[in-house]
């Protein structure tokens, strides 16, 4: 029996454009996967005069279990058959953003082979990723890793494969949107005066922070301790408190093995055993998203040996930016676009680590530590090939530097941009140089959405939808496909709205639009820059 998907009927409370993105979500939800289907839609003649489809290569591009558009219950589904090596990867929180100091796939693989015991270095995973790694050892029968020594902890400086920590200083930190808008985007420019910091398009930033010197004072006081008294830092190396709660500690993210010291040290038993379920990652005990400070306030009992408590933080991890520039066109200079995090939780202000330490804690001409983290899986298409790039918000930032690449290079393939924000008076980042792209013909399309310039919500996706038929006609053209941005919204809804596109276009059911995009990836074709 065919399978045919649900529809919405056309008098259902939604435009013709958000009827057909809801259609083809539907499809893809309903769609007896267990079926065997038809690669496409078999066009009449003689069956065996008609390309057959070929098989997908089980390449390092090709890991469906480590979509980081995926939530991570539907990864670990897909991965429930593979090897330990490839259930550990599809519990990591993102794809390969080298925050731990590894790839996602070798993290994975060091943990399987027992090489790494530290299982609370994905970033972007948290407490949720490190809950199902020794959940996923566990039903393994493999011992759980002990308590990682902390001399045996990496420095908080630079991780392992990040290349050399070299200086750069600030030349600026200027706000991109204006007046009237609900977000603060910044345009940072780095000058590399000694020419050292060396990277091509599509390569991120790597930005040595460090941590908010209010929130360390905070965090003294809290334990009553004096700022200079020694204490081991997680490297193993002896620093005075709040040197070591500054440059080398994750106090953003306590992690496991502290809060266990936490517990253990506990005069209060109620106290201890909370801090004892968070240590275990059970959700919904304890303060959430809670920080080392929000522990110390919130179970005052629990008040370790310094040094106890310091080295069994994790290491303060450089944090990561898209480079937004090119080298041949800004010479020792590198662009980001920054977002800085601020919000309040439990009346008390919150900050993000390395964004606010670019854009409010650091000044012109200060030094920042950084170094290159080579993006070897983001890459610019071949000079001659289209491009078709989707980054809404500070997604800009890579394909601002591949087309600042194309102009100096004088690449002739054809490009054609996404961009959304929520308006367009006051969010549309890097306008003018945009817009010039678009009159001198570097850019062939620029399609914006700006959510909130009218009543419903329009998004990229939406836009997309809309030009379904021409952007199928430039992928058929061979062009190179790329997406920026949030992993856990944005790039989920463009996956499934370039899914139905294929689908619909292609004339492919939902089954065989989902391999089309998989291997376009194995090719090189469809390259993602998520976090």
């Amino acid at each position: 029996m065919s399978f045919i998907a649900p529809i919405l009927p056309d008098n259902s409370p939604f435009s013709p454009l958000q009827r057909a993105w809801l259609d083809g979500y539907l499809a893809a939800l309903f769609a007896d996967e267990t079926t065997p289907r038809p690669n496409t839609i078999a066009p009449q003649g003689d069956p065996q005069s008609q390309p057959q489809p070929q098989p997908i290569r089980a390449e390092a591009e090709d890991l469906p279990w480590h979509d980081p558009a995926l939530p991570l219950d539907d990864r670990l589904a897909l991965a429930a058959a593979q090897p330990i090596e490839h259930r550990l990867m599809a519990a990591m929180g993102q794809l390969d953003c080298g925050q731990c100091g590894y790839l996602c796939r070798s993290y994975a693989e060091a943990i399987a082979r027992g090489e790494e015991k530290q299982l609370t270095r994905c970033v972007p995973g948290g407490k949720a990723t490190s809950r199902a790694l020794k959940e996923l050892l566990a039903g393994t029968g493999t011992p759980l890793p002990p308590p990682v020594p902390a001399a045996a902890v990496s420095s908080g400086v630079a991780p392992a494969g990040s290349g050399e920590l070299l200086p750069a200083r600030l030349v600026q930190a200027a706000r991109l949107t204006r007046e009237g808008s609900e977000k603060d985007t910044r345009h940072v420019v780095l000058a590399d005066e000694a020419g050292a910091l060396s990277y091509e398009v599509g390569d991120s930033l790597g930005i040595v922070a460090r941590n908010d010197p209010e929130l360390v004072a905070q965090m003294v006081a809290r334990l009553g301790a004096n700022p200079d008294t020694p204490v081991l830092s997680p490297d193993g190396v002896e620093r005075p408190l709040a040197a070591a709660l500054s440059q080398f500690c994750e106090i953003r993210r306590p992690s496991d093995q502290a809060i266990e010291v936490l517990s253990s040290r506990a005069r209060d038993i109620d106290e201890s055993r909370i801090l004892q379920a968070m240590a275990e990652g059970y959700p919904g005990i304890g303060p959430e998203d809670g920080d080392l400070l929000d522990l110390l306030e919130s179970f005052p009992s629990a008040r370790p040996p310094l040094s106890e408590l310091v080295s069994a933080l994790d290491p303060l991890q450089p944090r990561l930016y898209s480079i937004a520039s090119s080298p041949k066109h800004t010479a020792r200079e590198i662009h980001l676009t920054v977002a800085p995090v601020r919000y309040e939780k439990r009346a008390r202000r919150r900050t993000g680590v390395a964004s606010t330490f670019l854009c409010d804690r650091t000044k012109p001409d200060q030094p920042v530590p950084a170094f290159v983290r080579p993006s070897d899986g983001f890459r610019l298409a071949p000079a001659d090939r289209p491009m078709i790039m989707i980054g809404p918000g500070t997604g800009i930032a890579p394909f601002r530097a591949f087309l600042q690449e194309r102009r100096a290079t004088g690449a002739i393939g054809r490009n054609w941009l996404f961009f959304g924000n929520p308006r367009r008076d006051s969010d549309f980042l890097f306008e003018d140089e945009l817009t010039g792209y678009c009159r001198d013909g570097l850019l062939a399309r620029l399609d914006t959405a700006f959510s909130r310039d009218q009543d419903h919500k329009i998004y990229v996706q939406h836009r997309m939808l809309e030009h379904a038929a021409e952007l199928w006609a430039w992928l058929e053209d061979g062009a190179h496909l790329y997406v920026c941005g949030d992993a856990a919204r944005m790039a989920r809804d463009v996956d499934r709205g370039l899914a139905y596109i294929v689908g619909k276009e292609g004339r492919m059911d939902p089954a065989a639009a989902k391999s089309h995009l998989a291997r376009l990836a194995a090719e090189g074709r469809y390259q993602k820059d998520v976090y």
